[in-house]
């Protein structure tokens, strides 16, 4: 599980061609932690809803948020970043819009609009929904950046391990204060979070919700799940008392040589994740890579009664 280390300290996956021999066997979404970064926002002012104009971008290259071997055919969640002379842009517009095409350079999907996300978070992502029922090799394409757009790969289900929305969240003994579970330390927050009460076995069987988080604060370069642990707290304040938040970190010690338990339940090649489920156990929305503290709320106010 090295891999999950070498690729978050990767550089900015800038995407400039496409042909039907792409090879797309990993997202953009670890492959962003070697950059800087430039405009003026500092990451905390919330999602915004301005309109967009088409030269905004200015032909910003379109950076994957995602990953590409985690993608099944249904509703798909496709976040993007946008850099310009290998940085990450830190603001931009409050929308923008787009469309998806296949390899045959048809429109799949058109009308796309995706809004701005920055709650907590030092760099924005847009957020891009699309319904992609069928597998095979797609490029979003976003008005105004480079006409290249990014290459996406939706799998078939059977070949993915990881938790799909709709299905029960498997159980799995997460770390505690009370059994390490040859995980130290069980959490790399400082100080550490209060979310390692319960195992997540324990938690599914509760009746209630559960908001489950692997990443590790301490560890992470990418700008996402270093604050996103402080962010789940944020939104705890509120939810606790219907909801149980699980933190589980993804290395077994400081030399982040061997991936925890919690990675290899789930075969996990990346972080961050959120896994939120209903009263009975199901998965009902998964964050993937890129999330903040806005799109974590909106998607735990869904599954409280």
């Amino acid at each position: 599980m090295l891999a999950l280390r070498d690729a978050r300290a990767g550089s900015v996956n800038f995407v400039r061609t496409w042909s039907r021999r792409t090879v797309l066997t990993t997202g953009g979404a670890l492959l962003l932690a070697a950059c800087g970064s430039s405009g003026a926002s500092n990451g905390t002012t919330g999602t915004t809803t301005d309109e967009a104009g088409g030269d905004d971008l200015d032909g910003a290259v379109v950076l994957a948020r995602w990953n590409n071997a985690v993608l099944v055919p249904g509703l798909v969640r496709l976040p993007v970043s946008f850099g310009q002379d290998k940085n990450i842009l830190t603001d931009g517009p409050g929308v923008v819009t787009g469309r998806i095409l296949d390899l045959d350079d048809r429109v799949v999907v058109d009308g796309l609009r995706a809004t701005k996300h920055n709650t907590g978070i030092p760099n924005a992502y847009w957020l891009f929904s699309a319904e992609l029922t069928t597998p095979g090799l797609y490029r979003l394409v976003v008005d105004g950046a480079a006409p290249e757009g990014q290459a996406l790969q939706i799998n078939d289900v059977a070949t993915v391990p990881i938790p799909q929305v709709g299905q029960p969240l498997p159980p799995f003994d997460t770390p505690t204060v009370t059994d390490a579970r040859g995980v130290d330390p069980i959490c790399t927050a400082v100080p550490a979070c209060p979310f390692h009460a319960v195992t997540l076995t324990e938690a599914l069987a509760a009746g209630k919700p559960v908001a489950y988080l692997i990443g590790t604060p301490a560890y992470c370069t990418t700008g996402f799940c270093g604050p996103i642990l402080d962010l789940m707290g944020n939104v705890a304040n509120t939810y606790a008392d219907r909801v149980t938040f699980i933190h589980a970190e993804v290395y077994t010690d400081d030399t982040i040589a061997t991936a925890a338990p919690a990675v290899e339940a789930y075969q996990l090649t990346f972080e961050p994740l959120l896994f939120v489920t209903d009263a009975a156990g199901t998965l009902v929305h998964r964050l993937d890579a890129a999330f903040d503290q806005a799109e974590m709320e909106t998607a735990i106010a869904s599954v409280v009664a």
